[in-house]
């Protein structure tokens, strides 16, 4: 296994700085969230993304893939019951697959709860319809330019479709497609329906999605990162290698509170511990 951590913790620092921190607290790669760089990929240029894949190749560290990809921007749903809205968002998938292939990412996290929530009484066979033709065509792309979309089941107080790792398998694997994969969030499988609400039934789920998922983000219910909370990486760690998952495992957290150095340091520090890496 691998180690990124996320860009969004650096809030304020230039790209170059990021990746010379990251580097040094002992991650391989980042995790870029498009927001952080601009509301929309489509304005970034074809040299700004050389630029930043030039900036993470001298610091000595890799572009794990982008997450985030719909946050802060308008218009866009994939599952919006208007026409319309959804052909817009498939185009802007696309743009998604070859802005994070510029940028020699190969993985794509698909999360965005707001811009994928089921409208009141709308069958989920019809949310899985609708997702399927958005993505259809940004899913030929990524498998064009090596990226793999990554469907990321969310906790119910997040959004209302692709609750538990059962439905983003679901949805992946009718693509048929190397390109179309599941990511697991400890964050978020606490929270799977079903559950206790704490973390006992991560390693169970890791097990059961084993070989069928193609990326892991590490961070604890409290919104922390790993090892900042009750949750114990040392059984998530062994289901991990029991799956015979090799990929990347990211950092992503949602409470900045201890600022991106001490983020960034004391997580590699407890994913270390963890996994023995």
């Amino acid at each position: 296994m691998t180690f990124a951590i996320c860009n969004e913790i650096y809030r304020g620092w230039t790209l170059p700085d990021t990746f010379a921190h990251a580097r040094q607290a002992g991650y391989d790669a980042v995790e870029i969230a498009p927001f952080t760089l601009s509301p929309y990929v489509t304005d970034l240029s074809t040299a700004r993304r050389s630029e930043i894949r030039d900036q993470a190749a001298r610091a000595g560290i890799g572009i794990s893939g982008i997450h985030w990809v719909l946050f802060g921007t308008e218009g866009l749903h994939l599952t919006a019951p208007d026409a319309a809205i959804r052909q817009r968002t498939s185009r802007y998938f696309r743009d998604l697959v070859a802005f994070c292939a510029d940028l020699g990412g190969t993985r794509m996290i698909v999360g965005s709860p707001k811009q994928r929530n089921l409208e009141f009484h709308t069958p989920t066979t019809v949310g899985m319809e609708r997702a399927t033709e958005v993505l259809r065509d940004a899913v030929r792309d990524a498998e064009d330019r090596g990226v793999v979309l990554c469907f990321e089941p969310l906790a119910p107080f997040e959004t209302n479709f692709i609750n538990r790792a059962a439905d983003a398998l679901q949805l992946a694997e009718g693509f048929r497609s190397p390109a179309a994969s599941v990511i697991l969030d400890v964050k978020a499988l606490c929270g799977e329906p079903g559950g206790d609400g704490t973390a006992a039934n991560v390693p169970a789920i890791i097990r059961a999605c084993a070989g069928r998922f193609a990326y892991f983000h590490a961070n604890d219910r409290n919104l922390k990162g790993p090892g900042f909370g009750d949750v114990d990486f040392r059984p998530i760690a062994a289901a991990l290698r029991e799956a015979h998952y090799d990929g990347v495992v990211s950092v992503e957290v949602f409470n900045f509170d201890e600022g991106p150095e001490v983020i960034a340091t004391q997580s590699r520090a407890n994913l270390r511990a963890a996994f023995g890496q």
